[in-house]
């Protein structure tokens, strides 16, 4: 009996958890999201507060590729669990009418925030660094942009890159990541 607890246990908790839902305006909706006045000098100083990186996330209904990663990569426990600690996540949709204030005081419909940052796929997602100056737009700000879908690997390595400021070092993303492939695929 206790051999067929450990294995229940086991495959339970080697299975992805529930795939994010989706809400009234077509978008998944992940538990590790944030509800914010997309105000983002403000969504800033709340991720520092609480230790955590700001991450902004264009999608689109119907976006193929946002399915993807809903339903088969931010669902992997790891990945859930490392967003859920590290990340402030904010989702802008790519042809939304909500007001986005920018960091230097901009604030548009997310449709033309998104035109104006220059995002042209979905999902689209950018990382920011603690501090901001006033005058940057998000585009500019970022300090990792990833657009497209990814794998496992690939993501749960940005997400890490972006949290260890891989970006400050001379290691390029696509050198960590082949650094750390090496012994994830193992």
């Amino acid at each position: 009996m206790k051999h067929l607890i450990a294995l229940l246990t086991t495959i339970a908790l080697a299975l992805p958890v529930a795939a994010a839902e989706l809400g009234d305006d077509g978008l998944h909706k992940a538990p590790w999201m944030r509800d914010t006045f997309k105000d983002l000098t403000e969504d800033l100083e709340e991720a520092n507060a609480e230790g955590k990186r700001l991450m902004i996330m264009v999608e689109q209904r119907g976006c193929i590729y946002c399915t993807k990663m809903h339903e088969e990569v931010f669902v992997i426990p790891e990945i859930a669990q490392y967003i859920e600690d590290n990340f402030f996540v904010v989702q802008i949709n790519m042809f939304g009418d909500v007001e986005v204030t920018d960091f230097d005081g901009t604030t548009l419909p997310e449709k033309d925030m998104v035109k104006r940052w220059g995002a042209l796929f979905t999902p689209n997602i950018y990382f920011f660094p603690e501090e901001v100056s006033a005058d940057q737009k998000a585009s500019e700000a970022a300090v990792a942009n990833m657009p497209g879908a990814f794998g496992r690997w690939t993501t749960f390595n940005m997400l890490n890159w972006v949290v260890e400021k891989g970006y400050d070092s001379d290691e390029p993303f696509q050198k960590y990541h082949a650094r750390k492939f090496e012994a994830q695929k193992g």
